[in-house]
């Protein structure tokens, strides 16, 4: 049980192939640019485009479990079949994620294959060539999070009585703070176990949210919830949850506590 009036992780989300389904791991370790085990891969068409979940939704149905270590992926299927292996890089390619132009390889080996049999379209597999850059914003927005309170609010606002939070696909959910207490961390150092990060900005949401988290079809109306009573930003549409960088590596684990605006010593390390 948690201090009454601290807040403290109480999930934690990893996407090693970006649009995948996720995992929970009991913990995970921030390094200087996120978190190794998050957004290492991303898929592609024929031409190199981003492939996500905007476009393909049902990639969530489809796990995967990386080890940047031994260099060890595995993708799991519905219906249980599995591919895995190490990874051998090829052909270099530049993708646009969002106008920012992201430089990595694609990945030799069955993976591809299967994705694209699976779905029944072109896909192809790419390590992003640096850690953080598969993240849509890049490494300083590779930490991002969103209280229970808030998704608890949401769900009011949708007239449901519970939300799963999966569907906002966050690093980090934080339990023991208010809805939307996480905006007031804006431009601020908050402690997540051993690691410090910075808080950057406000993430505006997208379809992706109204998507099932273990389907990827459509089954919540999110986007039109949030237009009703969250205010729209300049920057940033739809606001639910925040994003920011690593200022501290560290291990941040299930229960650890987060604390904002922690001192300049701890900030700097010790």
């Amino acid at each position: 049980m948690q201090p009454e009036g601290r807040a403290w992780v109480c999930c934690i989300s990893v996407a090693p192939v970006k649009g995948l389904g996720l995992s929970h791991p009991e913990a995970v370790e921030l390094g200087e640019r996120g978190a190794a085990v998050n957004r290492a891969f991303y898929l592609v068409d024929e031409d190199a485009q981003l492939v996500n979940g905007k476009k393909l939704g049902p990639l969530v149905t489809v796990g995967a479990s990386w080890d940047p270590v031994a260099g060890k992926l595995a993708l799991q299927f519905p219906g249980g079949a599995a591919v895995e292996g190490h990874v051998a890089l090829g052909q270099e390619v530049t993708t646009s994620f969002f106008g920012r132009p992201v430089v990595g390889h694609i990945v030799e080996g069955p993976w591809s294959e299967a994705l694209s049999g699976y779905f029944g379209r072109p896909l192809r597999l790419v390590k992003a060539e640096r850690e953080g850059d598969a993240v849509d914003r890049g490494p300083k927005a590779s930490v991002s999070l969103v209280s229970d309170a808030s998704v608890e609010r949401l769900a009011a606002a949708l007239g449901r009585d519970s939300l799963d939070r999966r569907r906002f696909r966050m690093l980090f959910a934080v339990a023991g703070v208010a809805a939307h207490a996480e905006d007031t961390w804006l431009g601020r150092h908050v402690r997540l176990g051993e690691a410090v990060v910075v808080v950057n900005g406000l993430a505006g949401r997208c379809v992706v949210t109204s998507q099932n988290p273990l389907t990827g079809i459509p089954d919540a109306a999110t986007l039109s919830a949030l237009r009703s009573y969250r205010p729209q930003g300049a920057h940033e549409k739809l606001p639910f949850g925040v994003w920011g960088e690593v200022a501290r590596p560290g291990r941040v684990a299930l229960g650890d506590l987060v604390e904002p605006e922690v001192s300049l010593k701890a900030r700097l390390g010790d």
